[in-house]
């Protein structure tokens, strides 16, 4: 962490975590493909979950990150006991969060569904994808914990295997449970769930093998309700990040909802597509993470600096590659989900403003990464906050009753905007008072 090259270093960390994120994201687009065959309504079903998810993940994000940046600011400083009592206790967290999601889940589903966006016509479908999610949830959360523990432990490679593996049983399981025994939409969600279950067991085995520092057990888990607060102080930024995630996910959907099943459905796609291409810059960004935790804990300042340029640089290159490509073929893309006239010509003038917005993305992931990696909670959370909450929320409000469906399908691009001007002068005045050489460097 303190001696490999710093391009060298963030590419072995952060490929693993892109391809694990890009093959999740692949097989959340498989459960777009197969029930969009369904029928548009069906279609909208997914995006409508997706909100579920975002909460599911919100919690177990919280955790995992939180302990994570933690446990790597302790093996910077060589404290590998407390590293394993702060694993251990937010995976006892994370996983008693799920259970609760899922008793809340199941006593309010139709209330809540309806909250999320969920029309009568589509209510029927997401009733049933949703029940299967909630039965995985408590697994979806602490999975995330692992992951992010062994991400930040310098283990990406583990946590893709578990990752990568649940996903590709879940796009086998879509095709064999949909096409071959006609589940319809309840293959989909059993095939999630399932592939869940593979994901938590693949993702514990280092943990019981001895490869991990930090280690899982009953006895480790804290009796102190501080470093409780603490994990969850730190993971804070991400439980806003992904909160507001499903948040706005919610208000979308009300607000696509009064165009029709066919907006719904479309916007659904279009947010597939974009947390599809977006995963590359979360994925290099959280290949970022234990990098800048661990050399900020060691005092490793201009390796710090160096990292979160390239990552940033190396981010942007990708993504402006990528969206030119998924530019010139909008409209084929959205069709190969719902090949519906109607989605399509929502779906293509949505995808080209998102695709405009991943160009500020990397700024404001790196930077919002960056200061909750090295212990800066309120401000992370703050630049949490913005993109998919104080900025973006607003405009899905206020913007469509001037223009009307074209403020629904450009709003996501306002809020990365105006995300990107607001995180740089934090990220000014960060780096203008870091000093600009290692400790040892300065010791000299």
């Amino acid at each position: 962490m303190t001696q490999t090259p710093i391009p060298k270093l963030i590419t072995q960390l952060g490929i693993p975590t892109t391809i694990s994120m890009l093959v999740t994201n692949i097989y959340n687009m498989a459960d777009t493909y197969f029930v969009g065959k369904e029928g548009t309504s069906a279609s909208g079903a997914i995006g409508i979950v997706f909100g579920l998810m975002a909460v599911i993940q919100a919690f177990g994000f919280m955790f995992g990150h939180g302990a994570g940046s933690i446990i790597a600011r302790k093996l910077g400083a060589r404290d590998s006991e407390g590293a394993g009592r702060y694993a251990s206790t937010s995976f006892a967290a994370s996983f008693a969060a799920g259970l609760l999601i899922t008793v809340l889940g199941f006593l309010f589903l139709n209330p809540f569904l309806y909250l999320l966006g969920s029309t009568d016509t589509i209510l029927p479908y997401s009733r049933i994808y949703a029940s299967f999610i909630l039965a995985a949830a408590p697994f979806m959360c602490s999975s995330c914990v692992m992951n992010n523990i062994l991400r930040y432990e310098g283990r990406a490679f583990y946590a893709m295997i578990g990752l990568s593996l649940g996903g590709i049983l879940n796009i086998f399981g879509d095709w064999y449970l949909m096409r071959i025994l006609h589940m319809g939409v309840a293959g989909a969600g059993l095939s999630t769930a399932l592939s869940q279950l593979v994901s938590f067991f693949v993702l514990m085995v280092p943990f019981f093998r001895g490869v991990t520092q930090s280690r899982l057990s009953l006895r480790r888990i804290t009796k102190d309700p501080a470093d409780l607060c603490r994990i969850m102080s730190t993971g804070l930024p991400s439980l806003i990040r992904q909160g507001m995630n499903s948040l706005s996910t919610m208000v979308l959907n009300n607000a696509a909802g009064a165009y029709g099943d066919a907006a719904v459905a479309a916007m659904s796609i279009v947010g597939r597509l974009q947390f599809f291409l977006f995963a590359v810059a979360l994925g290099i960004g959280q290949g970022f993470q234990p990098v800048s935790a661990f050399n900020y804990g060691a005092r490793k300042y201009k390796r710090l600096r160096d990292a979160f340029w390239f990552t940033t640089i190396t981010g942007g290159v990708l993504l402006t590659m990528a969206a030119c490509v998924c530019y010139s073929f909008s409209g084929s893309l959205i069709r190969i989900f719902r090949d519906d006239p109607q989605v399509v010509s929502i779906g293509t003038p949505a995808l080209h403003y998102m695709l405009i917005a991943l160009l500020f993305q990397p700024v404001c992931v790196c930077g919002s990464m960056l200061f909750q990696s090295i212990g800066k909670n309120v401000t992370a959370s703050f630049l949490s906050m913005l993109r998919s909450g104080l900025y973006l929320i607003p405009t899905l409000i206020v913007l469509p009753r001037f223009i009307g469906l074209q403020g629904v399908q450009m709003a996501s691009m306002i809020g990365d905007i105006l995300t990107f001007f607001t995180t740089i002068p934090f990220l000014t005045a960060f780096f203008r008072i870091l000093p600009r050489r290692d400790q040892t460097d300065t010791a000299a």
